[in-house]
Formats: structure tokens, C-alpha cells, sequence
């Protein structure tokens, strides 16, 4: 049989779905704290009690914290399913067609507080509210990842396969990003009294662009066509326990986490850092965002020929390194000899080729681990894989929202800044952390025996054919 080739039909709708999921999760990320826990000048009620206990955890931070247990358990559970699933109309979309429409109604449903004023009601309605959102994006997502390694075969095409999820995956940051400028031109254009509404019409819009780009997948990907992967039937124990021992896989866990931490701390705090910090307005958030993803655009190319060359862990903790060093700029914004504008904008283009490369390779990094992992046992796995890589990724940002949340304890409004500051510090020593430790990937060692194991089978294939011809 002539090895399966990855189709530019495949390339776009599958990236479509990454563009969908993008918008929502980063629409949370963006607007979560800021609309329940707003800074005093915003002009925007706070939402929930500030109450602190432990003296560091904040309710928010204890929700959010609530919820990552709560996938600690779906996470894993959907991955065995989706792996072990013998539908005939294939082991991931079916599950994908269930989550789509869901994950839209409560990431909407989140930001529809049942009052407009502090309240333990608040708290309980988010609590429902964002727990049944990450269930039904793991729904959706889990099995989603997990059509990659079958989708793209090669290396190569696990590479291009990656370009265009990072692609797809910044799409829709920048689609997100726009929330408070959509917010802004919809309060002008209906003259709403309370600005919270204008906040919430622009993430019902937002919502219905993801909900189209999480549909598009769903119908155009014959998945027992171009992924005909056969059932993992293995326990759920021992599925996750022969993934969760890969010592590769738990380097790239960890570095994955860090990088996601810091990336959760940027965007929870971005409009912090632009109303607080500089005495901009929240606006300027999308064209902040716009620069530093534009720009990292320009980088890929860079990236994908520079990779053919140097090892991609290299690229990727050089990158991480960089990118702490980026976060340093945070502690001393406003306080730089540059207007406000140009020292946001600094930073954004600092932190696009660090963006650039982690947005590209990580992918690649695990679906090669995930297909050694199938070579060498037989049995396709790839859904667990990419379980536990959303699971850490979603630790990753939740810890950056909780360390967000508890930093702004030690001050998050004009005058009264320094939990705001303390941002950089935080994200500098785990971003530089994780580089240095995601030097010990063992990635030489990884590709030599995806291609010694591929070249048995192939062997072990044509001599079976060779057999049936005589």
C-alpha cells in the first residue's frame, strides 16, 4: 500500500478546528479575571467576594483550581475512550461532533453572571458554568489532537502539519484578543449603560466565529479514510500508566507547563499591564496582540528551515530562556524612558520569535513521541498522549491564572502595583527553568528508532507481499 499523503483539504479543516478551540479558550483567559475581579478604573462592578484564604488563594483562584481536578479525571477517561472507541465512523470525530456545540453555549454562559454585583451567587454559577465549558472543549479537544499522528505520517508532515496548527492556533488569539475593542465599538454603537453588556455581546459574537471553525472538522474529515487507526483495547490503567512513564514525554510535560503558565500570566494580565502599568486603554490590547503574533508570523518560515538543521529541543529551550528574559520587561513597564505605547509594543515584538517557535515545534515533538510509543507497543495511544499533554496545558494555565490572581494581593491598581510587577519575576524563573531542563530531551535517540522501527515494518510488509505473489 502506498504510504498516505497529508492533503491540503486536511491541512485546513483540520486547522479550523484549532482556530475554534483558540478563540474560546483564550476568550477565558483574556476576559476571566477581568470581568469578575476588574481593577478599580476599568469601569466595570467586581462580580465576586474578595475573599482570601490562606492569605493567598482568592475565590477565583480556588474555582479555577477546582476545575483542573475536575479534568485530572475526564481528561484521561475521554482519551481511553476515544483510543479504545470501534465506531465505524471512526475513534475521534464522533466525539467531536458531540463537544462542539456545548463548549460554545457555557464558555458564553461563563461571562453571564446571574448579578451584576458581588455575590455568592456569582461564585456558584461560574462554578457550574466553567467546569461544564472544559468538559465538553475536552470532548471535543482530546480526540482532536489525537487524529495528528495519523493525519500527518511523516516527520516532515508532522512538522508542516504543526506550522499550521500554530497558525490556526494565533488566529484565533487574535480573534480573541479583539474582545475589548469589539466591546468598545458596540458601546459606542448601541449606547449601553452598563459597559459589562458590551463585554458580553462581543463574546457572543466571538463565540459563533469559533463555533463555525469547530464545525468545519467535524464534517469535512473522513476520518475512516485517512485515519484508519485500529482500537487501542487496552485498561485504562495501563494505557495511562505506560504514558505517563515515558521519560521523554514527562521533559516535554514540563516544559510544555511552564511555557503555558506564562502564557496564561501575559494574557490574564495583559489589560492589567495596559491600564495599571501604562494608563493606556484596553483596546490597545488587540493591537498589542495583533504586533506580537503578525510578527511571529514573519519567524515561520525561519523556524520551519532552521529546524531541518538544529535539533528542535534546542530551538525550543533556547526559546523558552529568551522568552523568560522577555518577562522580565514587565516588572519595569512604565517605569522605562519610552512613552507607554512603544514600551508595550517593545515587548511584544521581544516575545514573537520566542512565540513563534513554541507555537510551531511542540506538536511535531509530541505526535513523534506518541508514534514511537505505537511502534514499539503496537497499540495506537495517540488520544492518551495528547490527554495528558491538554491536561498539563491546562494546569499550566490554570497556574498562571491562580498565580495571576494571587499576585494581584500585593497590589493591582494604579498606585498600587506591585503584584502587577511581580509578574515578570514569576514568569522568568519558570520559563527559564524549563528551557534548561528540556535540554535533557533525548531527542536524537527518538527519531533513530521511529526510523529503524518503520523501516522493519515496511520490510516485514514486503515481504508478506513478496510471500503472497509466489
Amino acid at each position: 500500500m502506498a504510504p498516505r499523503k497529508l492533503t491540503y483539504k486536511n491541512i485546513l479543516a483540520y486547522s479550523a478546528g484549532m482556530a475554534g478551540w483558540s478563540i474560546l479558550i483564550n476568550i477565558v483567559s483574556v476576559m476571566l479575571i477581568y470581568i469578575y475581579l476588574p481593577p478599580n478604573n476599568a469601569g466595570l462592578n467586581t462580580l465576586i467576594p474578595p475573599v482570601v484564604y490562606i492569605g493567598i488563594f482568592s475565590i477565583l483562584a480556588l474555582i479555577a483550581a477546582g476545575g483542573r481536578l475536575f479534568d485530572a479525571v475526564t481528561d484521561p477517561l475521554i482519551a481511553w475512550l476515544s483510543d479504545r472507541s470501534e465506531n465505524r465512523k471512526g475513534r475521534r470525530v464522533p466525539f467531536m461532533r458531540i463537544g462542539w456545540i456545548p463548549a460554545v453555549v457555557f464558555c458564553v454562559a461563563v461571562f453571564l453572571p446571574l448579578r451584576l454585583s458581588e455575590s455568592h451567587q456569582n461564585v456558584a454559577w461560574l462554578l457550574v458554568t466553567l467546569t461544564l465549558f472544559y468538559l465538553f472543549l475536552t470532548i471535543y479537544f482530546i480526540p482532536y489532537n489525537a487524529l495528528m499522528p495519523e493525519l500527518a505520517p511523516s516527520r516532515r508532515e508532522k512538522v508542516t502539519l504543526s506550522t499550521w496548527l500554530s497558525l490556526a492556533y494565533v488566529i484565533g488569539l487574535i480573534i480573541a484578543a479583539q474582545t475589548p475593542l469589539l466591546a468598545s465599538w458596540l458601546e459606542d454603537l448601541f449606547l449601553l449603560d452598563e459597559r459589562i453588556r458590551s463585554f458580553q455581546l462581543s463574546i457572543g459574537l466571538l463565540s459563533l466565529v469559533a463555533a463555525i471553525f469547530l464545525y468545519l472538522p467535524v464534517i469535512s474529515i473522513n476520518e475512516p479514510s485517512c485515519c484508519p487507526g485500529k482500537p487501542a483495547l487496552v485498561s485504562f490503567r495501563k494505557s495511562l500508566g505506560q504514558t505517563l512513564r515515558n521519560y521523554n514525554f514527562r521533559l516535554f510535560l514540563f516544559a510544555d507547563f511552564s511555557y503555558f503558565l506564562a502564557v496564561a500570566i501575559i494574557a490574564s494580565g495583559m489589560l492589567y499591564y495596559l491600564r495599571v502599568l501604562l494608563d493606556l486603554e484596553e483596546a490597545m490590547g488587540s493591537k498589542v496582540f495583533g504586533l506580537m503574533i503578525v510578527v511571529s508570523l514573519v519567524f515561520y518560515p525561519l523556524v520551519l528551515y532552521v529546524s531541518k538543521f538544529i535539533q528542535k529541543k534546542i530551538l525550543v529551550s533556547s526559546a523558552l530562556i529568551f522568552l523568560g528574559i522577555v518577562f522580565l520587561a514587565i516588572f519595569f513597564l512604565g517605569r522605562l524612558p519610552l512613552p507607554p505605547r512603544s514600551q508595550i509594543y517593545l515587548f511584544a515584538l521581544l516575545a514573537s520569535l520566542p512565540v513563534a517557535i513554541l507555537g510551531i515545534l511542540p506538536y511535531a515533538i509530541i505526535a513523534e513521541v506518541a508514534q514511537l510509543d505505537s511502534l514499539k507497543t503496537g497499540l495506537r495511544k495517540e488520544g492518551m498522549y495528547f490527554a495528558v499533554r491538554n491536561f498539563f496545558y491546562k494546569l499550566g494555565m490554570t497556574a498562571g491564572i491562580m498565580l495571576f490572581t494571587i499576585l494581584t494581593i500585593w497590589g493591582k491598581d494604579p498606585g498600587d502595583d506591585f503584584g502587577i510587577r511581580l509578574n515578570g519575576l514569576v514568569g522568568f524563573a519558570f520559563c527559564v527553568l524549563a528551557g534548561l531542563t528540556f535540554l535533557l530531551f533525548k531527542e536524537k535517540k527518538i527519531q533513530h528508532e521511529i526510523t529503524e522501527l518503520m523501516g522493519k515494518v515496511e520490510g516485514d510488509a514486503n515481504n508478506r507481499s513478496s510471500g503472497i505473489l509466489k
